[in-house]
């Protein structure tokens, strides 16, 4: 029997363009204590869509990459603490 998720926050995707090579894309769990549960490391060109889930509450992104959202296009920073 196929799930169907009724709290809309667990269908929201995310896609991260990586801008350098190293950005790193680190999932983060729900719960009483938040961790670490997935790191994927992404180089200059290449994409990533994730999406929260039961799981996942929270997404980090280190380096230079677009992320894009339902909100719009994000930069984020460089990885060696260069400026925008």
């Amino acid at each position: 029997m196929e799930r169907i998720e009724t709290d809309k926050s667990f269908a929201d995707y995310i896609v991260v363009a990586a801008e350098e090579n190293g950005v790193n894309v680190i999932g983060l769990t729900r719960g009483k204590d938040t961790r670490l549960h997935h790191t994927e490391i992404l180089d200059e060109g290449e994409i990533l869509i994730a999406q929260f889930t039961e799981q996942t509450s929270a997404i980090k992104v280190r380096g230079r990459a677009k992320v894009y959202c339902r909100h719009g296009m994000i930069q984020s920073g460089s990885r060696q603490g260069g400026h925008l």
